[in-house]
């Protein structure tokens, strides 16, 4: 059975709980500029959600993740490349500094994306095979896996912005799931049927807010971050096939873009989405957003045309287009640490592509295992995870 029908067929069912706090220990509030009591303030963005760190700097949520900005915590990690292969069930790890695969080792289940700890000190590997998936988690310091964990249909993982429960995105089940670390029991549920296939998401500057792509439902929605109230939700205009899918909030704070494989391009809502407030047209297959080190632009996959578009974030307009020669697929990834080189998997032809993110220029086109997808290059800069394959503020 696809996962499309699998989702059809599942009855409506919301579970309750009390959120419990977690020990998979983040960052020390000295480490993360927190107050040590009261409203934090994010500076320029208000009063934040209750036990999110602030900003290091007005306007811009990526200021503490500027080039080299590597956290104490993480300095001493093996630099590595995470790739999970949902085909052949594995996870194929790369030098960056000789771009050879160094290592290889199960990845659970139908592994789909390799993501950060809110703290910056485990590596987790989302698996989403219905009933059989979970997590694999890695030491990020030595990069060796540890014990597999079922779980329902990891098929994203994100963090609530205070570093206290794990959300899995089970996307198959249109459902959220939240846990606590320290037993990986599930302690809250939320189901939400209209929204098919729910899959990436975000938060406002102010972490008050979420929004998910729904990619079966051609549309989005906005949930409160500390009720899951859904707010509202929006049916996407630009074509009525539409296939929702990486979600990301800008620099500075001020838009919501979000790619859509069948619109072949990026919708921009603004900065506490409630309102479309555009379209963008990128290329066949939009599917990745990456911003670069210095917040000026981002980097859009075109996964069914093989071209990465780059967008100016002062304008929201499309600066050049990379084409990767020959044929190819670029899908998920990030930037080295240093901002240089842009890692991407290639979801349809089994391998890896690295770029000069100055020149564009393919640098590595590496072999890799059989349906590469949410690749992480380690470590990152920044101060605290919340998911996906390096969203670090």
């Amino acid at each position: 059975m696809s996962r499309r029908s699998f989702l059809a067929a599942l009855p409506v069912l919301v579970l309750s709980g009390g959120l419990l706090a977690c020990t998979d220990r983040p960052p020390s509030r000295d480490a993360l500029a927190s107050p040590s009591a009261g409203v934090s303030v994010g500076r320029s963005f208000g009063p934040l959600v209750a036990g999110m760190p602030t900003y290091p700097a007005a306007g811009n949520v990526y200021a503490a993740a500027g080039p080299n900005q590597l956290a104490p915590q993480v300095r001493g990690d093996r630099p590595l490349v995470y790739v999970p292969n949902t085909k052949s069930n594995d996870v194929w790890v790369i030098d960056p500094a000789t771009y050879q695969v160094v290592d290889k080792f199960p990845g659970g289940p139908e592994p789909q994306h390799v993501v950060p700890s809110y703290d910056l000190r485990t590596l987790y590997v989302a698996s989403s095979q219905i009933p059989n998936g979970g997590l694999v988690p890695i030491d990020a310091r030595t990069g060796k896996p540890g014990a597999f964990r079922k779980l329902d249909d990891v098929y994203n993982l994100y963090f609530t912005p205070d570093g206290k429960q794990a959300i899995v995105v089970a996307e198959a089940y249109q459902r959220l799931d939240f846990y606590d670390l320290k037993t990986w029991q599930r302690v809250r549920s939320a189901r939400f049927p209209e929204c098919g296939g729910i899959n990436h998401m975000d938060y406002t500057a102010d972490g008050k807010t979420m929004l998910f792509s729904c990619e079966f439902a051609n549309r989005m929605l906005v949930l409160d971050t500390t009720s899951l109230r859904k707010l509202r939700e929006f049916r996407l205009t630009e074509t009525t096939d539409g296939m929702p899918q990486d979600t990301r909030l800008t620099p500075d704070g001020q838009h919501f873009l979000v790619a859509d494989m069948h619109a072949h391009g990026v919708y921009v809502f603004d900065a506490q989405a409630t309102r479309q407030t555009g379209f963008i047209p990128t290329g066949r297959g939009a599917h990745g957003i990456y911003f670069n080190r210095q917040a000026t632009l981002a980097y859009i996959t075109n996964r069914d045309e093989g071209t990465i578009t780059v967008l100016d974030l002062t304008t929201l307009k499309p600066t050049t287009t990379w084409r990767i020669p020959g044929t190819a697929s670029p899908d998920m990834g990030g930037l080295s640490p240093d901002g240089k080189q842009l890692w991407l998997s290639g979801r349809y032809h089994d391998e890896v592509y690295v770029l000069n993110t100055e020149t564009g220029k393919l640098l590595a086109r590496i072999p890799v295992g059989r349906g590469p997808h949410g690749l992480t290059i380690w470590p990152q800069p920044g101060r605290y995870s919340l998911g996906h394959t390096g969203n670090i503020r």
